[in-house]
């Protein structure tokens, strides 16, 4: 995952943002008890907010409870424990074996090679438990990269293709609410694809990386395009989201998806414009 599906802290009461660390907190703890500290390391905001959508939507039991880790050892944080918590932890070290694989094609980094091997050898219940997904993420994730190395611009086939993996991570199991899911995970996975780019495209031009906005990135009205883009995935995502019976934790994913997810996009635009102002200030 990529660290674009998190909370606008400011906005959220003290309250809120207990329970939604508490879920944090707990994702960190499975991760370690599966998978070690290598799987602690993997540890994302992207996939506590999958905990705390699927915990909203299925109401698992969940247990809660206190802990101290070597990031804050003099300090005791609620952590909130379940079955999804349990699916998540395996989930994200799914994604992030395969982002340091990719990382090693496209750096040659040995450290990613290093990580991509610790975290295969300590998947093999994962692997075979959740066969399917494996071989279906492995699969779309390899044709992302073929086309990747291709060099494909065409923005919705691209993000398309990690919005069905994101919409294959929301399936926690096949029920009535597939399709909302589905659908939900898809337009959220084109989003953070997207987002990624546009934040990565100066630095993927410089080293001569792929970015599906390379074309685009030329254009004077670029960030205002990115921006009408990214709005209409959000759109669709929103609005699978508002179909679901979301009650328990409902103020804390909106926070997340209709302010949190906007973040880092606001972060790199005012970056970009100030680097803009200050090009137009020394050529003047």
């Amino acid at each position: 995952m990529f660290g674009y599906i998190i909370v606008n802290k400011p906005e959220m009461k003290f309250k809120e943002f207990d329970v939604y660390h508490g879920f944090y907190c707990g994702l960190c703890r499975k991760l370690k008890k599966h998978y070690g500290k290598i799987g602690q390391m993997t540890l994302t905001y992207d996939m506590t907010f999958v905990v705390l959508m699927l915990t909203s939507l299925y109401e698992p039991e969940t247990q809660i409870g206190v802990t101290k880790c070597i990031a804050h050892p003099f300090e005791k944080h609620p952590t909130r424990i379940n079955d999804i918590t349990d699916y998540a932890a395996h989930m994200n070290v799914l994604l992030s074996y395969y982002k340091c694989e990719d990382d090693w094609q496209d750096d040659h980094k040995y450290k990613k090679l290093l990580t991509a091997k610790m975290l295969y050898k300590k998947s093999g219940f994962s692997r075979n438990f959740y066969r399917e997904k494996w071989n279906k993420i492995e699969q779309l994730l390899r044709q992302l990269s073929e086309e990747e190395k291709k060099g494909n611009e065409n923005l919705d086939e691209m993000s398309g293709l990690f919005g069905k993996i994101m919409a294959e991570i929301m399936l926690y199991r096949k029920d009535e609410w597939e399709e909302l899911l589905t659908r939900f995970g898809f337009y959220l996975g084109k989003f953070v694809y997207l987002m990624d780019a546009y934040e990565d495209i100066e630095d993927d031009i410089k080293e001569e990386n792929y970015n599906p906005f390379r074309s685009m990135y030329q254009k004077p009205d670029f960030d205002q395009k990115c921006h009408q883009i990214l709005t209409m995935m959000m759109a669709e995502c929103s609005r699978a989201f508002e179909q679901l019976p979301l009650i328990d934790h409902i103020e804390i994913l909106r926070n997340i998806l209709y302010s949190g997810v906007w973040y880092r996009f606001e972060q790199v635009r005012a970056k970009r414009e100030e680097k803009k102002g200050e090009k137009n200030g020394r050529s003047i």
